[in-house]
């Protein structure tokens, strides 16, 4: 008999604007947040989940206004941070959860894709262990080929225009204030795999990279 799964409660501390967003795709959906993080915990890889940028904890103005239930503040109003609740298996950390419910809102609105491929079948036990150096080759250039396509940005028709557009194109959750360490750093990584060189990026990759972090500079100057 299989040993019981420890399901462990969480406490994830977020932004009103992520949290309201999180509820409302799972309300469209009939499921709550504990559902969509368990559903992309377990299709997609954790390198893929930690190369997506942590929307971050609230803002020190961003609190909510909640009642207390017991002892005797019990009916005082209290202030805190926003929250989601969420109920899955232990070993996770708040930073990855708030991770993988990004995840989660970008393969909603289309702004990452998944890749997924049908299996093979027929092929014998011992064929799989003859396989080239040419095929084990191929199959991790696939393998990154899946990797870019989780976040890689479709070029926008209208180029970057606003800092919405930008936070797009460097893969950050829409309203959120990366810092110019984190922008450098995602530039780079996604640079190195979408300039045309590469062969799995394009020039309208990395012009509308370019003009991100160019529109970002003078945001961050003002």
């Amino acid at each position: 008999m299989a040993e019981k799964q420890i399901k462990q409660s969480y406490t994830v501390t977020c932004s009103r604007a992520f949290r309201d967003d999180v509820l409302k795709m799972a309300e469209n959906r009939g499921v709550n947040a504990a559902d969509l993080a368990r559903s992309v915990a377990l299709v997609v890889s954790r390198d893929a989940i930690n190369a997506f940028s942590d929307p971050g904890e609230p803002e020190h103005t961003d609190r909510e206004t909640v009642l207390l239930k017991s002892g005797r503040s019990k009916g005082r109003p209290w202030q805190r941070k926003p929250r989601l609740q969420i109920r899955m298996a232990a070993g996770y950390d708040r930073v990855f959860l708030r991770k993988v419910l990004a995840v989660a809102l970008e393969l909603d609105r289309g702004a990452a894709h998944l890749h997924l491929e049908a299996p093979s079948h027929g092929l014998e036990p011992q064929a799989i262990y003859k396989k080239t150096h040419r095929e084990q080759a191929q199959l991790a250039a696939e393998k990154l080929q899946n990797m870019v396509s989780v976040l890689a940005f479709q070029p926008l028709p209208s180029g970057v225009q606003t800092t919405e557009d930008a936070l797009y194109v460097l893969g950050f959750p829409p309203r959120t204030v990366p810092s110019p360490v984190a922008l450098r750093t995602r530039f780079r990584a996604l640079a190195s795999v979408l300039h045309p060189d590469s062969g799995n990026g394009s020039h309208a990759h990395m012009s509308q990279l370019n003009s991100a972090m160019d529109l970002m500079r003078d945001f961050d100057a003002l």
